[in-house]
């Protein structure tokens, strides 16, 4: 059996329970086992009539949606590849990564989408909507079992940036399936022993992201409730409407609680404001062995008075948070662990199906991201790189037999990461090999490209520098004899060529030039970013803080 199976043997089970829901303004609307069924017949029977066959990839663009699940899953059992793709891209990059995998249909989850494609693609293949796939008409047909799926198919093509700024395709197998949702499953068993009651996931998360899809699959195999935001400006109601056991994050959206409870503090003053800032004092003694009568009495009146309605804000029923994607600031783990609120790190690349290595429950320890899962084999090769062998290893990138050798260190995959491992076998993630900045929303970015066309758009610039590693948004140096009255208007022009996540919030201008500095460039003249991210901390601090004020 493959995890298909397993998937529809669950939805079968619970064909009068809600399966899929989406949380509005106006309340939840429920999708029960029968309406997914009754969508993903109807997808397979509209793949048959458009002559999608075994091995041709299907393009899923759209927001997350009970449709979107139920055309993911059709694609799958047709034995086709889907090919999720961010519905938040530039058009121009939708239709570079479809002209890499050549897709037989595209499927998109408005006419907006639909509109922009064809407009970029005057040759495009058949577009369809969701809504036309998946029309809630009753479809007539008998539940239909997946058919059987070898190890070694290729289920999902989902797209990364490389460090060229080009995506790269990387083949998901069922193999690669099988192994992970496996793990999972049996983590979130272990994770919400506890609760008698069906459990609830909240999820916020793109799908076509692989960690966020890892998710979806893991929730539908284990028949919980999965409950998905519509809107993440309003997702403070959303989670208060579900009262969620469990859901997903990314470090950007936890730092901004963080903040949020710290500037609502601050801004109110008095008692409350030393309150908080004496129980930080008293968790960091507790965790340096230094506890005393004083510290438990602050922790105590702050979990009070502070604490325990920032949790009930959250969720009142939860049992943990999930964080992935980027790294999580040491300060911002342990301030939810002083809250009462366990976050426990994952870390893995699409390229690892998602995970490698899982927090257990009762061995968090904040600025690692926990031990290998079972089954995976993790080392450190030259440069103190994290390298990966294992069933959750991809099986190449779609169409790049060069790049797919390179990326390997014989059977090892090299994740381009650099990392410590601890003497109990929990991993440290320290830095990056590859020159990909890697915003705390978890979006990746090759800054080369970008670079480029900023000299091209600021006079007198000699070198432009991103940085925002584990940051919510891009920050700029610039070097060279540069009006920095004239650079504003400059990026203004830049950010509106940009997708959202890569346009630049805040920059610095430089007073020497970066060729002046030992240190900071190749012999061929390359940046040296670990060095100039170490050499100028100091003023890329000062940006981002800043902008924040």
């Amino acid at each position: 059996m493959s995890f298909l199976d397993d998937i529809f043997e669950s939805i079968d089970k619970l064909s009068v329970f809600p399966l899929v829901s989406e949380v509005t303004d106006g309340g939840i609307k429920h999708s029960m086992g029968f309406n997914l069924q009754d969508q993903i017949q109807q997808a397979r029977r509209f793949l048959r009539k458009a002559g999608i066959t075994q091995q041709s990839r299907c393009a899923l663009i759209g927001a997350n949606s009970a449709k979107w699940v139920a055309m993911d899953l059709a694609i799958i059992a047709e034995g086709a590849i889907v090919v999720p793709l961010y519905d938040r891209q530039a058009p121009a990059e939708h239709v570079a990564i479809m002209r890499d995998c050549s897709p037989a249909l595209i499927v998109c989850g408005n006419e907006k989408i639909r509109d922009d494609l064809k407009e970029n693609w005057p040759g495009a293949p058949p577009i369809c909507l969701l809504d036309e796939v998946c029309n809630d008409e009753n479809s007539g047909d008998n539940w239909q079992d997946p058919p059987a799926i070898a190890d070694d198919h290729p289920v999902a093509i989902i797209y990364t940036s490389g460090t060229s700024g080009v995506s790269k395709g990387v083949t998901l197998t069922c193999g690669n399936l099988n192994f992970m949702l496996a793990r999972t499953v049996e983590r979130f068993d272990g994770l919400l022993a506890d609760v008698q009651e069906r459990q609830r996931f909240f999820h916020y998360l793109p799908f076509c992201f692989a960690g966020s899809w890892i998710l979806l699959l893991s929730s539908l195999m284990r028949g919980s409730a999965l409950y998905l935001s519509t809107d993440i400006k309003n997702i403070r109601n959303e989670l208060e409407q579900v009262n969620p056991h469990f859901f997903m994050n990314v470090p950007t959206f936890l730092e901004r609680i963080k903040r949020g409870v710290e500037d609502a503090v601050d801004g109110k003053g008095g008692f409350g404001k030393k309150l908080l800032s004496r129980s930080k004092t008293s968790w960091a003694n507790r965790r340096a062995g230094k506890h005393s009568f004083g510290d438990s009495l602050w922790l105590a009146l702050a979990n009070q008075f502070i604490f325990r309605a920032v949790r009930a804000g959250i969720s009142k029923d939860l049992q943990a948070i999930v964080c992935g994607s980027a790294p999580l600031a040491e300060e911002t783990q342990h301030f939810f662990e002083m809250m009462g609120i366990k976050v426990l790190q994952v870390y893995g690349l699409t390229e690892t199906t998602a995970i490698c290595t899982m927090d257990m429950e009762d061995d968090i320890c904040p600025g690692w991201v926990g031990h290998a899962i079972d089954g995976v084999e993790m080392r450190l090769g030259e440069n103190d790189e994290v390298q990966v062998r294992g069933p959750n290893v991809f099986a190449g990138y779609w169409n790049r037999k060069d790049e797919t050798r390179s990326a390997f260190d014989g059977e090892w995959f090299r994740t381009g990461d650099q990392g410590v491992i601890s003497p109990n076998g929990n991993w440290k993630i320290t830095g990056r090999i590859k020159d990909l900045i890697i915003l705390n929303s978890g979006h990746n970015i090759a800054p080369e490209p970008l670079e480029a066309a900023l000299l091209d758009t600021i006079p007198g610039a000699t070198h432009a520098v991103l940085v925002g590693n584990s940051k919510s948004f891009l920050g700029l140096l610039l070097f060279g004899s540069i009006d920095e009255v004239a650079v504003p208007k400059a990026l203004e022009a830049y950010n509106e060529t940009q997708t959202q996540y890569k346009k630049i919030h805040a920059f610095h201008v430089c007073e020497h030039a970066l060729e002046s500095i030992d240190g900071m460039l190749t012999a061929n003249g390359k940046l040296r970013r670990s060095a100039i991210a170490e050499h100028f901390q100091n003023e890329i601090n000062k940006m981002y803080e800043r902008k924040a004020s």
